[in-house]
């Protein structure tokens, strides 16, 4: 029944994305955006969102974090809208639509042919800042979760590796082979770390115990590079602002949990910011 449930999911999918492109960037951005707050509270029950929410102690009342959850799903609609795009924006001039903050900080990464560890979070149309980075010019390598639904992940892969960032890492044992090979090629780094994981830390998220995953530590006690945080917003609808932040110098004889803590506390902030530009539908403490 799930592969059944999974297929449908996708031609569902791939028909969105005919009809988005048709539309072009900017209406299917707006359409998008109406079709995920109607139909993400059918697909995500609501009631734990907003409970993250308040466990988070975010939004003033009720009130406010139900505008904030529906914002949310706007974005996540816009996102949907928007992979149809993701080559337009690989082709065309970034600076149209996405504002660059730390540039210079990138440009010292690639004139020093530094290897550092890029991490973020899934704000807004988080795809769009592995592709700003390997296109500003920096050799990096994506660290990526595969889709529970096998059909759409097979499109999905396409679009990260003919567009994104043409190296993928898949999260897992393999992976962490990889992680090594690419990084004594002096290649960066990049990796969300706001999604549960099965194997990871007990790191304090929201003044709550959440596994984390401690890639970024085990990386830091063995090769010593710094980290990098990197964030994006949507302004005005279907333009972004990017950050770059400075670099993160840890001690490597530092515990992973304390590293990891301190990443956490990195991404808790930039929620904290404008809290509509995460997606909470991830449930990270359980």
């Amino acid at each position: 029944m799930k592969s059944v449930r999974y297929f449908f999911e996708y031609i569902i999918i791939k028909f969105l994305f005919f009809i988005f492109s048709l539309l072009g960037y900017s209406r299917a951005s707006n359409i998008g955006e109406k079709i995920g707050k109607l139909f993400g509270p059918l697909i995500r029950d609501n009631k734990k969102i907003l409970h993250n929410l308040e466990e988070c102690n975010i939004g003033n009342n009720d009130h406010d974090r139900t505008v904030i959850v529906s914002e949310m799903w706007g974005n996540y609609g816009r996102i949907l809208a928007e992979y149809p795009f993701i080559k337009h924006f690989r082709n065309s001039n970034l600076s149209k639509y996405i504002t660059l903050e730390g540039k210079d900080i990138l440009d010292e990464i690639i004139r020093e042919k530094k290897s550092v560890v890029f991490i973020s979070a899934h704000f807004n149309n988080f795809e769009l800042m592995a592709l700003c980075l390997e296109k500003a010019g920096i050799d990096l390598a994506a660290i990526y979760r595969p889709l529970n639904n096998f059909f759409l992940n097979n499109t999905m892969e396409n679009i990260r590796k003919k567009y994104i960032c043409r190296n993928q890492i898949k999260k897992g044992k393999s992976g962490s082979r990889e992680i090594l090979k690419f990084i004594k090629q002096n290649f960066s780094i990049a990796l969300m770390i706001d999604q549960r994981v099965s194997e990871g830390v007990k790191s304090n998220f929201f003044n709550r115990l959440a596994l984390t995953t401690s890639i970024p530590a085990q990386i830091i006690k063995k090769y010593d590079l710094e980290i990098v945080p990197v964030y994006i917003e949507r302004k005005n609808k279907i333009y972004f602002n990017m950050s770059i932040d400075k670099p993160i110098k840890f001690n490597n004889k530092s515990e992973i949990v304390d590293i990891t803590n301190r990443l956490n506390n990195v991404i808790e902030k930039r929620i904290l910011s404008n809290p509509s530009q995460w997606i909470w539908t991830h449930n990270r403490w359980k």
